[in-house]
């Protein structure tokens, strides 16, 4: 990396405050705002932080639902090097209190809702941490806590951004702890645009006409890109909304906004196609995302048959801040992740040590100029995850003679079945074109005899009877498609799936029923 002048905040703002001053940036469930007024407000709140006593170098809890003010927090710290930890909003109380005890935060800004435990927080924990709060009305006869909104109209004329450089350390985003507790992931700031130049304007060829909706939430690696950085780097609009991407919710937002852009996740993706859409109400898309998971075949297929534009499915991490694989708007493979996303490398290593050949599985390693610096105050998981230039995703996958990566499951979840690995995605990929079924997970269990073999947990669609019959077919169908032995030996149907608030299965629960 560069030593180089450069501060993010200021550069994603700066040149469309000046040329696009009166086009709206963000459009969120009450008001909208201008790229000339998300600027001034953005500086105010950085001078306010300021004026509160926090330094360059501070870190700062956001944890918001989407709305105008998530950017203007997050921007505002960033534009006077403070450093902005975006944590999830629908964590538990131990988990925010983890998050705010590990980062050493100063201050934590949240939104109205969520102000009740992050004052208990603040009396268990250090009455000196600043609790600023996203408050839509007048609600709290109380002194523990500032209104950030107040902070939005500081004077800041020839108020310049703190002095940071590309490799500067810029914002924190915690992992989702499947493996352990979370860990702060470490980015620095030249990240945020790189994704924008490598993914989204390579990949989905963004323009400044794009109006951008995002399914994944802001403090998601996947959202901030989709519904931060991607529109504020050409100069295009993104809608917020702090509800849950509910089927009518995202249907109705598309339709209002005349989104151009929408990124979803597979389960999202899955519970729209079980109902009936209509093709009109999509009419200005011109492309879909779908990440988190591995998007399966049958509803790649599905969405373009009845929406009639493509869905591109890609694969991206938060320690590398966005998607690095990708399929390309005239170039899709479905049931795949595609081809690496130029400006990135991508290799296989197997359980010896050694690179994979074609179709061979192996854990998936990434090079890359988004790859997080570290983990905070986690040297061991640092060490296991970043490997000089390289960095372990935790994903194993195969790649073709056409260098055409396959998703085959989490290192965790692949199962070894008559000595050989079953990939539990494939196994539901193809369970999951069985016109009864919504969703799917192919998890291994222990027989009588502890052999692994696999097991199906599947939600069915309405009205449909879980039967010995339907069981009957399934295998039948798994059998017909792959090799035999891939079939799974249990059934049990379920109402849902457990998963994390992205939307990602979370298998491990299901091995332990």
């Amino acid at each position: 990396m560069s030593n180089k002048e450069y501060n993010a905040a200021f550069d994603l703002l700066s040149n469309n405050a000046i040329k696009l001053s009166n086009k709206l940036a963000f459009i969120d469930d009450f008001k909208s705002i201008n790229y000339f007024d998300l600027q001034e407000k953005v500086k105010s709140f950085s001078k306010s932080l300021f004026n509160l006593g926090l330094i360059k170098g501070d870190k700062v809890i956001i944890c918001m639902h989407d709305s105008i003010n998530y950017p203007i927090s997050f921007l505002g710290a960033i534009w006077s090097g403070i450093i902005p930890v975006s944590i999830n909003t629908m964590l538990p109380k131990n988990d925010l209190k983890y998050m705010v005890e590990d980062s050493g935060a100063k201050a934590v800004i949240c939104s109205e809702s969520l102000f009740d435990i992050f004052l208990e927080l603040k009396k268990e924990l250090n009455d000196d941490i600043l609790l600023l709060v996203n408050i839509q009305k007048e609600v709290f006869d109380d002194l523990n806590y500032l209104d950030i909104n107040t902070m939005f109209n500081e004077n800041t004329q020839g108020y310049k951004p703190a002095l940071t450089y590309l490799n500067t350390e810029c914002f924190w985003l915690y992992s989702s702890g499947s493996t352990g507790r979370p860990k702060g992931t470490i980015h620095v700031h030249e990240s945020l645009i790189n994704t924008s130049n490598l993914y989204a304007k390579n990949i989905l060829n963004i323009k400044e006409n794009d109006i951008f909706f995002s399914a994944a939430k802001l403090f998601f690696a996947y959202g901030l890109g989709n519904a931060f950085t991607f529109p504020l780097s050409i100069g295009g609009t993104s809608i917020l909304t702090e509800s849950r991407p509910t089927v009518d919710l995202v249907i109705n937002i598309i339709k209002k906004n005349s989104v151009t852009i929408f990124f979803g996740v597979p389960t999202l993706y899955a519970a729209m196609l079980s109902t009936k859409l209509l093709s009109d109400d999509f009419k200005s898309l011109r492309i879909s995302v779908s990440a988190g998971e591995a998007l399966p075949e049958n509803l790649c297929n599905k969405w373009n048959d009845i929406i009639g534009t493509n869905v591109l499915d890609g694969i991206g991490s938060t320690e590398m801040l966005h998607i690095f694989i990708s399929n390309r708007i005239n170039e899709i493979y479905p049931g795949a992740s595609g081809k690496p996303v130029p400006g990135y490398e991508a290799r296989l290593i197997k359980d010896n040590g050694k690179e994979a050949d074609n179709n061979e599985i192996g854990e998936l390693e990434i090079k890359g100029p988004t790859s997080a610096l570290a983990y905070w105050n986690k040297p061991e998981k640092t060490k296991d995850t970043f490997l000089g230039e390289w960095t372990r995703t935790g994903d194993k996958y195969t790649k073709n003679k056409f260098g055409v990566f396959t998703y085959c499951g989490r290192a965790d979840d692949m199962m070894k079945v008559s000595g050989q690995y079953v990939s539990p995605f494939e196994v539901e990929a193809v369970i999951q074109n069985h016109n009864s079924v919504i969703e799917v997970a192919v998890v291994g269990m222990k027989d009588k005899e502890g052999l692994l073999k696999p097991k199906a947990f599947i939600v069915l669609k309405q009205g449909v009877i879980g039967d010995k019959d339907l069981e009957v077919e399934l295998t039948k169908l798994v059998k017909e498609t792959l090799t035999p032995f891939k079939y799974p030996r249990w059934y049990e149907f379920v109402l849902s799936l457990p998963k994390t608030a992205t939307g990602k299965i979370q298998r491990y629960k299901l091995r332990k029923k």
